[in-house]
């Protein structure tokens, strides 16, 4: 799942873990790992959505280069981050693929520790062609690293229906602060019975929503950690304190749990990334009740505005495997440029390009009958493009693993300044093991 937070895991040098499937290189291999130079190899995880995208890729690359045969392996995120930690602090090659897809809350580790093994891609594609959010985690020196892939800018998804019985409209629901939310949310909940949103207690997307609005995130703009001096966090978990405070959170503890409270239509709106659009629309008795409207911002913030992101990833290239002009040919004619991929993925998979020329595909302008005609993929598009860029540093998923006590604690009513204070301190200490 996208949402539900991945297992940290640390990239350092001295990783030792043992993974057959990656093996050994002899000496003569550590520089580069020869291959079939008719064969290019992907790596990715998610069936549904990243791998589907890589194989409708491998079928507009094959129309030109019918020669070359591009496999497209399925792994489990936690398993390309383990091997490839592995591979690369030994500078064993062999068993790596050409290509692979790596999360945005991680690409900067490993282009710190390893840049020498990625390939530049500057040759091939440009900042300016995509989401500026986007690229500023894959650029270092002034060269550009990956290929950004999909959008996870952020979204208000809610139900027309339970809006209107609560007395407001869905002009009401337009240029929201989080205070005005959680006005029409008790209203929903004294008028209807049902929650506003869902919270799951051991999963922080909400607060790193609230935080990318800001511009900021648990790292100042160095990668150090920033804790107990940030104010845009203090703002963010104060919100998240007052939705807990206003009664109008049903609390969940796994993805389909989650689901399920909204299908089953046991909440009134959803705040998250625009790819769970294809799991809201699964309830098809409730087409034509849903509606998408802009992240809600901060008000007490001044630098918060309406949009932030969510998760999201984008292709590297690793050089030293065997294949890098190939593997840069193969990201240019498909991910880097084409907006025919573009409009097929969209349909497909719902996926919202952070490729900028997207936002012209035919699919951006239709109406959904699900969502009362509106032209979602327009409106994301256009959220996309005010998304703040953030640095998310090394260590997202280290911090998280302690800011879930964080919230814990200040949930039961902690003192907010004396708590981030002390996880600062705990923040630090884990990073520098």
């Amino acid at each position: 799942m996208k949402l539900k937070k991945a297992t940290a895991v640390l990239l350092t040098v001295a990783v030792t873990v043992g993974l057959a499937a990656c093996g050994s290189s002899s000496d003569g291999n550590k520089d580069s790992a020869k291959k079939d130079d008719n064969k290019l190899t992907i790596w990715a995880w998610d069936e549904a959505f990243n791998i589907l995208a890589a194989n409708e890729a491998k079928k507009i690359y094959a129309e030109k280069n019918p020669d070359v045969d591009v496999e497209v392996v399925t792994m489990a995120q936690d398993d390309i981050v383990a091997k490839l930690n592995t591979s690369l602090s030994s500078g064993a090659y062999d068993g790596l693929p050409d290509i692979v897809l790596i999360e945005d809350y991680r690409i900067q580790g490993y282009l710190n520790a390893y840049q020498e093994d990625f390939a530049d891609l500057s040759e091939i594609a440009s900042p300016e062609d995509f989401a500026e959010y986007k690229t500023g985690v894959n650029q270092i020196d002034g060269k550009m690293y990956g290929i950004p892939f999909d959008s996870g800018v952020a979204a208000m998804f809610y139900r027309t229906d339970m809006i209107e019985e609560a007395g407001y409209t869905q002009d009401d629901m337009e240029n929201l602060t989080w205070d005005k939310y959680i006005e029409i949310g008790k209203a929903v909940k004294e008028k209807t019975g049902k929650d506003m949103l869902t919270l799951d207690p051991s999963e922080l997307g909400q607060i790193r929503m609230m935080l990318q609005s800001a511009g900021a995130w648990y790292t100042d703009e160095d990668g150090k950690v920033n804790l107990a001096d940030n104010q845009a966090l203090k703002d963010a978990v104060t919100t998240y304190k007052k939705l807990v405070d206003a009664g109008i959170t049903k609390t969940v503890s796994d993805w389909d749990q989650f689901v399920g409270a909204f299908n089953n239509g046991d909440v009134a709106s959803v705040p998250a990334g625009s790819w769970l659009s294809p799991s809201i629309m699964k309830a098809e008795d409730q087409s034509g009740k849903w509606a998408v409207t802009a992240f809600p911002r901060m008000a007490e913030n001044a630098d918060s505005v309406n949009a932030s992101s969510i998760g999201g990833a984008g292709w590297y290239v690793l050089k030293k495997v065997g294949h890098e002009d190939e593997a840069k040919e193969f990201l240019k004619e498909t991910f880097a440029s084409n907006t025919d991929l573009m409009n097929t993925l969209a349909e497909e998979i719902n996926l919202i390009s952070t490729l900028k020329s997207a936002a012209e595909c035919d699919y951006y302008s239709k109406g959904m009958d699900f969502y009362g005609g509106q032209e979602v993929f327009k409106d994301f598009a256009e959220w996309t493009a005010e998304v703040p860029a953030v640095n998310y540093g090394e260590n997202t998923y280290i911090i998280e693993d302690l800011m879930t006590e964080v919230m814990q604690q200040i949930t039961s009513g902690a003192d907010i300044d004396k708590v981030l204070s002390d996880y600062q301190k705990q923040a630090e200490a884990a990073i520098s093991k």
